[in-house]
């Protein structure tokens, strides 16, 4: 039985990102031990994604990005993550990141993301992240940490609760406290190297700080929000929650099935010790690579069939009901999860052969591990998603 993915058409003038992706398999290959070394993607690496215009698919096209539909998106992230989970989470970090181009004053967008090495990041602030309003701007102070591909970053971003002169909280027309994103050269801050871990190794996720830092308010906008948008295409009324739950999910899809199709390449000649048949012809094998198969194959047309319904909508100038949003955090959990399990599997089938650096097994199972650990992995996405579904909350903004 085919399942039926609800694609939007592209346009016309549509690079092939997917392709393009693809195409650079043994550029990023050949870069692999480097990166894990200095914990970032290296020089030679981040040309040739700033040639390929990588870093700029979900630019808008007034900046001269792609604006690109977002299953192409995903199944570009995929294609990077076959050949490595961490080029393919830099990608989609920035992708995200790159939405803010969508909410500022042209001129400002433009001298963040004009240059053609222009590349934005930014991770999660703490409780004591905040913004004091001044005349022309803010005075920000914090520290925010997980900052993927900040190593290569030209700017950075710290998303910040608001607060007046007198140091009371500024309210919105609802009555919550204000939150803005701030914009800043990454000369700015103080960055603390603290990427040491077991798995996306080259994305470089440190620490960063600032102390009473001056920021324009041209460099500011709240997140999500219709009154700061002035991009009017449909791409960026997705939520920027969603945007890194597609990348994310597609990464795991990636890392998976490159580890599937490797498995299934040494299951054709490696036998068990003391078995009379190599891997393949055992029932075992052939059970698991086919429930590995229904996996994949399930979660990725599930993401692509609620990103596809949520894309549709919007393109109709409609919003997405909060059962697409429930569908697609479902779907985007799900693949994460569904992934790590496959790749677990296939770890364990592989043998000692996974064991060996030189089999690409071991890396991309730490990667996998390090995925799922990421909140849109998590499983109390699960949860959420119940307790709406049984009545038990309202609308929850992780949707």
């Amino acid at each position: 039985m085919s399942v039926t993915v609800e694609k939007p058409s592209r346009r016309p003038d549509q690079t092939d990102w997917p392709v393009r992706a693809r195409a650079l398999r043994e550029t990023i290959a050949a870069h692999v031990s480097e990166m894990d070394r200095m914990g970032a993607l290296p020089s030679g690496l981040m040309a040739a994604l700033h040639e390929a215009g990588l870093f700029r698919i979900f630019l808008p096209r007034s900046l001269g990005g792609a604006e690109a539909d977002p299953i192409t998106f995903v199944q570009t992230i995929e294609e990077l993550a076959k050949g490595d989970a961490s080029t393919a989470w830099c990608v989609g970090q920035a992708a995200g990141c790159a939405f803010s181009a969508a909410y500022l004053d042209a001129a400002a967008a433009k001298e963040i993301f004009g240059p053609p090495a222009a590349l934005l990041a930014w991770g999660p602030g703490t409780s004591h992240s905040r913004a004091l309003a001044v005349e022309g701007g803010y005075r920000v102070t914090g520290s925010w940490s997980y900052a993927s591909g900040s190593r290569q970053a030209t700017w950075l971003g710290a998303h910040c609760s608001v607060y007046l002169e007198d140091g009371s909280p500024q309210l919105d027309g609802r009555g919550k406290q204000v939150e803005k994103t701030m914009l800043f050269p990454r000369s700015a801050a103080q960055i603390e190297d603290v990427w040491r871990v077991m798995g996306l190794k080259g994305t470089g996720s440190d620490n960063y700080a600032l102390s009473e830092q001056f920021i324009p308010e041209r460099f500011t906008y709240e997140r999500d929000s219709s009154r700061d948008r002035r991009e009017t295409g449909p791409l960026y009324r997705f939520g920027i929650l969603s945007v890194f739950g597609m990348a994310f999910a597609s990464v795991a899809l990636g890392i998976a099935g490159s580890m599937l199709d490797e498995f299934v390449d040494l299951a054709s000649h490696k036998a068990a010790k003391g078995a009379p048949k190599v891997l393949r012809e055992n029932a075992v094998v052939q059970a698991m690579v086919g429930v590995s198969e229904a996996q994949l194959r399930g979660s990725r047309a599930f993401l692509h069939a609620s990103i596809g319904g949520m894309w549709n909508c919007l393109m109709n100038e409609e919003a997405p009901s909060l059962d697409q949003k429930l569908s697609f955090r479902l779907a985007s959990t799900h693949a994460i999860r569904q992934s790590c399990e496959v790749s677990e599997n296939v770890y364990a089938a592989a043998g000692a052969t996974a064991i060996f650096e030189n089999q690409g097994f071991e890396r991309k199972f730490r990667d996998m591990h390090a995925v799922s650990q990421q909140i849109q992995g998590q499983a109390r996405n699960y949860e959420t998603v119940g307790q709406i579904v049984l009545g038990l909350g309202g609308e929850n903004p992780r949707i």
